[in-house]
């Protein structure tokens, strides 16, 4: 194998973390934000894009590297090295509530696509790269679903499904018509592609969006209950505004409600 043999457990189920075992010499890279906790004798260090392509130049990093800004990430990876002597332990938490889905590089053919936010960690070796679209219709309308990104190798990577997940197994030829924010990856084997829903009534009426994503068979699909974006919409949207407190909400007296308790401030 190039990439490294690494074995693991998830615990819990709403905010799930993974602890990776890592074999002396052993190590797992993973995006910033996502640490939670490790033994002594593992080394933590800052990498240069995702520790990969480490005989291929100054140029090949840079083009490695450089690639993840166009998915939003930062050019840099967290590296974390066992440089004792036996089995030491390194975990990594959900950065909201979810599912971890543990991938199987070498039984997924080699790659797996997922979305650009998904990545949480992965055995070092594994290749975090972009998934480029050869469709337009994906680059104009794709919105969240446009730019994905590529985990390549032969190792275990890690990612993230917010709320609860479904995994879909497509027979040939079969379609899986989804929220393009639902999607949290795929095997390289489904072909996907950004289609109009239509109609005038759901176009301007609908509130779920003008296009939506066709997963086409054969492969495995892991789809999930809630988005980030998703999240943070609805968290945006109930958050009070100018500083109060929000007495009417979820009544049917709403705003009405302040100044019958006499809160009625302005």
């Amino acid at each position: 194998m190039n990439a490294h043999e690494i074995d693991y457990h998830i615990y819990g189920e709403e905010m799930q973390y993974v602890e990776i075992e890592l074999d002396p010499q052993e190590a797992v890279v993973a995006e910033a934000g996502s640490f939670m906790m490790m033994d002594s004798d593992i080394k933590m260090d800052t990498i240069f894009g995702d520790g990969s392509n480490q005989d291929t130049g100054v140029l090949g990093k840079l083009f490695s590297a450089g690639k993840r800004l166009l998915t939003g990430e930062s050019l840099f990876m967290t590296a974390f090295l066992n440089i004792g002597q036996g089995k030491k332990q390194v975990s990594f938490a959900s950065p909201y509530p979810g599912k971890i889905v543990p991938i199987d590089l070498s039984e997924k053919g080699g790659k797996f696509i997922c979305q650009k936010d998904a990545f949480l960690c992965a055995a070092k070796g594994v290749s975090v790269g972009i998934e480029f679209s050869k469709r337009l219709g994906r680059g104009f309308f794709g919105g969240e679903g446009f730019i994905m990104q590529k985990l390549e190798g032969d190792g275990m990577a890690f990612v993230h499904a917010g709320g609860t997940m479904a995994k879909k197994e497509l027979a040939p030829g079969e379609v899986l018509r989804v929220d393009t924010g639902c999607i949290v990856g795929f095997s390289q084997t489904v072909d996907y592609n950004i289609e109009f829903i239509g109609g005038i009534r759901n176009t301007v009426f609908g509130g779920e969006g003008l296009f939506f994503a066709t997963l086409r068979g054969p492969g495995t699909v892991y789809i999930q209950s809630l988005p980030f974006s998703r999240l943070a919409s609805r968290v945006w949207a109930a958050a009070p505004r100018g500083g109060g407190k929000d007495k009417g909400e979820g009544s049917i007296l709403g705003g009405l409600g302040d100044l019958l308790d006499g809160d009625n401030r302005f």
